[in-house]
Parts: C-alpha cells; structure tokens; sequence
C-alpha cells in the first residue's frame, strides 16, 4: 500500500504527554479524513493493541526508517469530543502567532496532571436487614472482631461513612473486600469537588434592565434564535450595567442547553464578578484562575467536561475550558493588555475566542468603557456589531472631574504629592464617612536610583533596566528578582546626591497616613496581593468599609463597584503617557476613565482629581469629559500618519541567545534574508532594524530585534512563515531561539 501524507499523533493527552508523538502513515483511504484534531485508533506497541489518539501533525516526509511506521487503523468520524475541537484551535493558533504545535498544544489542552481525585465513599448493605442478623450471630460465633464491628454498625444505621469505618471501628481494607466480594456491602464512591470559591447564599431575582439594556439584549437574542453568530461590541460608559445585559444575554443562552465561557482581565476582579454572578446562577458558576491550586483547576475542568456547570469565569486562560456544548463567550474590558499572551505562541483573546466561537456555533461579546482602537474600528465599518450604552444604570450621574496643573501647584509652593484641590475633598469625604480611592501607575516604594551630579541611574546586573527602590533599603529588579543594598555615594562619581526618583504606592501609603492619620488605609498591589487569597481579603475589607481610602496600582480601578466610593485622586495621571511605547497615550486614556469611573456608582455623586504635568493633553482632556469618540478620532490620526496598528499591522521578529555576538550575527542575516524576499515577493512592507531590543539583555540573555509594518496582515503571516522555514532549515543559528509578536502590546 502506497501513502502520502505521515501523521503525528499523541496518544495522552496530558502536559507530561504532549511532547511524545507517534509517526503513522495515512492510508489512501483516510487522506481526506486525516485532518489536525481527528481522532484516530491506531497499533501500539509490541502488541499493536489498538488505542485512540489525536492527529496533531501531517508530513509528507518520514521521520524514521519506512518499514517502521505502522498505518492509522482507522480515522473516528462523527466523534464530537472536545479534544478534536481543542487541538485544531491549537494547530490554527500556531499557524496564526507562530511557535511550535507543541507550544500551542501546551497552551490549549487543559491540564491533566497528576492530581489526586478527591472523592466520598460510602458503605451500603446489599443484603437485607435479617440476613446481616444471621451473619451477625454467625461471625461472632467465630470470634471475627472486626466483622462483628462492621455488622453491628449495619444493623445500627442503613449508610455508613467509608472513613467512619476504617478510622473509627479500625476495620481494614482485607475486611471490606471480603464484604464487597461476598455480595453483603456495596462501596458506593462520589466525586467530591475543590471548591475555590467561598460563594455566598444565591439570590433569583435578576434585575430589571432599562430600556437601552433590554433593547441590546433583545437584538443579541433575536440573532442568537435566528441562527445568526456575530461579534458584538459593547461601548458602555463606566457604571452603565454592561455585567447585566451580560447576564441577561447568559440567562437565555443556558436556557438554550448551551454554556458560557466570561474572560475577565485580572484575578483580582473574580471575586466582585463571580459574587454577582452567583447571586444570579447559583452553583453552576465555577472560576478558573492561576492562583487556584493544580487539584483546583482539574476538578473545574473535570466540571465543566462533564457537564456540570455552564458558566465559567477567569482569566485568558479560561478561554480554553473543555466545555461541550459551547454557546457564548464574553470577554469583559476586552482593551485590556492582559488578554495578549506573553509566551509563544503569543496569541490575543479576542482573535482565539472569535475561532472557536466560529469552530462551536457560538458568538462572541466584547465590552469596555474605553474600547481598543482595533475593535472600535471593527465596529464603525460594520465588522462588530456596535452597541453603546452612554447613561449610567441606577439613576447614577457621571462624576465631575477636576483636572490640576502640577506645575501651578509647584509654584504655588506646594510639594506634597497631594494637591490642594484633592487634599480639600479628601478632608470632606473623610468627614462624611465616605471612601476614597488613590491610584497610582506604579509599585514599589519609588522608583529608579539616579544620581544628581552625573546621571548614573543603578541598573540590574542581569537586565538593562533600572532597578526599582524599595522600603528597607533594597533596590530590585522587577525582571528576574535581582537584589542588592541601596548605594550610600554614586558608583560612578562617588556624589553623595542620589536619590530615589518617582513615587510608588508604599510611599503614597506612607504619606496620606502622615497627612490623614486617623484615616484606616489600605494598599492595593502586587506586592500585598502574592498570598492566593491576597485580591479577595483586601476587597473585601474595602467593600465592607473596614479602610476609609484604599491606595493601588491599576488593578485598583478595573471593574470594581464600591458605592461609598466618591472621590477618585490620580495622583500622577501622566506617569504612563511618554513611555516608549505608540499605545502610551491609548493606555493613559483608558487608566484615567477607568480609574475616574470608580467614583459615584452609587446614588451618592462622586468627583475625581486628575493631577497631571500635561493638562493639555487630548488623552487627559478626552478622559475628563469622558468623550472616547473625541480621543479616538486624535488617536486614530497619530496611528495613521505612523502607520500603527490598527492603521496597519505590525510583526516584531525576537532573536535571542546567550552570545552578544551571536544574537548580533543571527539578527543582521535574518534582517538581510528578509528583505531580498520582500523583494523577490514585491511586498510594500516596511522594515525597521535590526536593533537592540529596547530590554537589550534580560536574565543574561541577549535580544534583538526587527519590526516589520504592513497593511496586509497575510502578508506578514507568510513572511513569519518564511522565516521560520529559514531559521530552521539553514542551519546557522545554533544556540538562538526565534520568535514572533504580531500587533504586540508592549516595547520589546
């Protein structure tokens, strides 16, 4: 028999497996069904029992010797398992970000670990009640202690506790399996779950939508029973009740026999979110998180496998969740950056759960207060169906915004961090038992170590970057960890003028205690949230009014509802906005309109005080009106004349090794090679480097860089597979890795 095509298959599918594929031939029968993700049986091993695996690779090239690689029994048809599903949005997303089958796998396939299965058992009678009387007398007559325990506890209660038994009455296994075999006992077992969540008591009542809110649902339902799956945007002012039209929209989907996948873009938001949740659906919500044990994570997974739930809620990686009967996946503040993955394949959220959306028969849901440029976009030209909610829901007002010019507070002598206008409401919403919240862009006590006299700024040994200052005297890296001692003179110069630069949260913590010292104060960042349950127990403290101002990083302004909230001060609103970086001014845009929406939710009016070197700013002066349009249209002309996305497409191609030189080398031959086939391919693509990566050493690694800019977004995907082919089949980069970012979100 003569093949064509050679197939990679995994036999299990767990972490530990996914590395060892196994070559078979596809027989001429099976070419056509022989596709990524088909289930196949197949011979294995010495006795060539026939066991299922899964089709993640085809090769027109054998790997080993011919008479070696056994045929694929037969491919499985009309087998709807998830796994199929799963591998083949694996397979599109190596092909679509780049990095290896593996990598996408890893990614993809949900954790299957060694995890020990929790599970209730229980000993029943098979047998009736006077026959366990007889056996009783029976085994006492022959002196079998242990029976006659076991006997005396049947004929005492009808169930019995497995561990109730073997700890308590210290009968042993030998004992039950004697019962078992004998038909007296029957071990009944039950799954017994990881619970992640400490949920509280459910409430039905779902609330009443207004009218704007029920319109949108209604037109999402209508498509959804006309059989019609589109992306839908919606635009909703902060406060406006997009977690509701959420809700609705879910109520009806799982109505449908359907489940839901909710993608949030920070753990610390799960614990308000699920609560809300819950109090709608009850126990068919779960979450899935990083932070939740490995036996956690299974048990959901497992969960949702099964058909237990319908609802799961978490982070990027939830959007993966074994689900069956998939139906809807909504993906809340989807501008967020953390819906980009920073590991190959370095895939967005958005473009995966629009495949398997396309791949289940589901639809997709976006929503943000401050939309990413790429999906607003989508939903002016018609691509996403654009829905907005411009009102707050509940009667609420939007808060009014005060912008301060830091330079008049500097002349006016005032060098506290707090300005007089944000000091003066802080005091009246202390006197009124109300909440404050502080934000500010960065952690750690302060920020870089610079010298006055020469302008030496302490950079880690190990990565090109500035370490960062803490409390205690320590200065870290916030790469790779990297301590040392805070230096009393300059290295460089021997000055004694150096000086810490910048304001993080601990010393804003530490100020507004000097300033406000019977005010209750709480910090929000990562360094108070590393314990599992760090997000959940500050939250709740604030929620529960334990802490009159809550101090934080911007993990403090997403999402979150406190309705005693109703003054928001940003202390350096700018801080972000001239990062190296063409997102700066978008992500400064949408850090202030977030952070002033956590003001007034409630029926009480909120204020914010932006406190801003540049309050002149089109990003600064949008964000206070809360007009997205107008910053939209200013942003979108930068992005235009730059050619950035979503203007254009942007493929940053990474090369990194040990060696400077190396990387050096490797960098200026692909860079080389890559322009000769723009050439010989007449692609109007532009390219820029090769250069040192803006971190040109992290970890004792070395990075390069190339950008690559071009309107068609397939045409990249041909040049990023143009260069892998290259990168692998030259043979000149030994002790180099390569890899891929289309429309990165941060400066590499």
């Amino acid at each position: 028999m003569s093949y064509q095509k050679y197939a990679d298959i995994i036999i299990d599918i767990s972490h530990e497996n996914l590395d060892k594929t196994y070559q078979y031939a596809v027989p001429e029968e099976f070419l056509s069904s022989a596709v990524i993700g088909a289930p196949v049986e197949v011979p294995f091993g010495l006795g060539n029992r026939r066991i299922k695996g899964y089709i993640v690779g085809l090769s027109d090239e054998p790997k080993i010797n011919v008479e070696k690689i056994k045929p694929i029994h037969r491919v499985i048809v009309n087998d709807p398992v998830i796994e199929s599903h799963l591998i083949y949005l694996a397979y599109w997303m190596k092909e679509t970000f780049g990095g290896t089958m593996i990598d996408a796998l890893k990614t993809v396939i949900p954790v299957k670990k060694a995890v020990k299965i929790k599970e209730k058992r229980r000993i029943v009678p098979a047998v009736s009640g006077n026959e366990i009387q007889k056996l009783y007398l029976e085994q006492k007559k022959k002196n079998n202690a242990a029976r006659v325990r076991l006997l005396d506890a049947l004929l005492k209660g009808q169930v019995l506790d497995y561990t109730d038994v073997t700890e308590g009455l210290n009968i042993g296994r030998t004992v039950l399996k004697w019962f078992e075999e004998n038909g007296i006992i029957r071990i009944e077992r039950e799954l017994v779950y990881r619970n992640p969540f400490s949920r509280q008591k459910a409430q039905k009542e779902p609330v009443i939508l207004n009218e704007k809110q029920q319109f949108i649902v209604n037109q999402i339902i209508n498509d959804y029973n006309n059989g019609k799956r589109h992306t839908y945007l919606i635009h909703g002012v902060t406060g406006s009740g997009k977690t509701e039209v959420y809700m609705e929209v879910i109520s009806k989907v799982i109505a449908s026999g359907k489940q839901v996948i909710v993608l949030i873009p920070e753990i610390a938001l799960t614990y308000q979110t699920v609560n809300r949740f819950y109090e709608r659906f009850g126990d068919r919500v779960s979450i899935l998180n990083s932070r939740m044990s490995d036996g956690e994570r299974y048990d959901q997974s497992l969960r949702a496998r099964n058909g237990e739930i319908d609802i799961i809620i978490g982070p990027r990686s939830a959007l993966f969740t074994p689900f069956k009967n998939l139906g809807l996946i909504i993906i809340d503040e989807e501008h967020e950056g953390s819906y980009k993955s920073e590991i190959t394949p370095k895939y967005h959220a958005v473009e995966v759960a629009k495949k398997r959306a396309e791949l289940t028969g589901a639809f997709v849901i976006l929503g943000s207060a401050t939309p990413s440029l790429e999906s607003y976009m989508k939903g002016l030209s018609g691509e996403y169906k654009l829905f907005t909610l411009d009102k707050r829901a509940k009667e609420a007002t939007l808060p009014k915004v005060w912008i301060v010019d830091l330079r008049e507070e500097l002349k006016q002598k005032n060098r506290s961090i707090f300005s007089r206008k944000l000091k003066e409401l802080m005091e009246d919403r202390l006197k009124k038992n109300e909440q404050i919240m502080l934000f500010i862009n960065r952690r750690g006590y302060s920020g870089f170590v610079s010298c006055r006299s020469c302008g030496h700024v302490i950079k880690c040994n190990h990565c090109d970057i500035a370490l960062t200052s803490h409390i205690h005297g320590k200065l870290i890296c916030h790469y790779c960890g990297y301590e040392e001692r805070m230096p009393a003179l300059c290295p460089m110069c021997g000055s004694r003028y150096i000086a810490t630069f910048g304001t993080g949260t601990q010393k804003v913590e530490e100020m507004v205690k000097k300033e406000f010292p019977k005010a209750r104060v709480l910090r929000m960042d990562m360094d108070t949230t590393k314990g599992k349950n760090g997000y959940q127990e500050i939250l709740s403290a604030f929620s529960n009014h334990q802490a009159d101002i809550l101090v934080g990083t911007q993990m403090i302004v997403k999402g979150h509802d406190f309705p005693l909230v109703t003054l928001v001060g940003i202390i350096a609103a700018d801080l972000s906005l001239y990062a190296g970086d063409f997102r700066a001014g978008e992500r400064t845009f949408q850090l202030l309109s977030q952070a002033a929406g956590r003001a007034g939710r409630d029926t009480i009016p909120g204020e914010v005080v932006i406190q801003t070197y540049h309050p002149e700013h089109y990003t600064v002066t949008a964000a206070a009106e809360g007009n997205y349009r107008k910053f939209y249209e200013q942003e979108m002309l930068y992005r235009q004349l730059l050619n950035y996305p979503p203007a254009a497409h942007i493929l940053l191609v990474l090369v990194t090794a040990k060696d400077e030189g190396l990387a050096d080398r490797a960098i200026a031959v692909i860079g080389e090679a890559l322009k000769e086939h723009i050439r010989t391919k007449d692609f109007k693509s532009n390219i820029i480097g090769p250069a040192p990566a803006s971190i040109s050493k992290a970890m004792d690694i070395y990075r390069r860089v190339i950008y690559i800019k071009d309107g068609n977004y397939d045409v990249l995907i041909e040049l990023k597979n143009y260069l892998e082919e290259y990168f692998k089949e030259s043979g000149l980069f030994t002790g180099c890795s390569l890899q891929f970012d289309f429309d990165p979100m941060n400066v590499y």
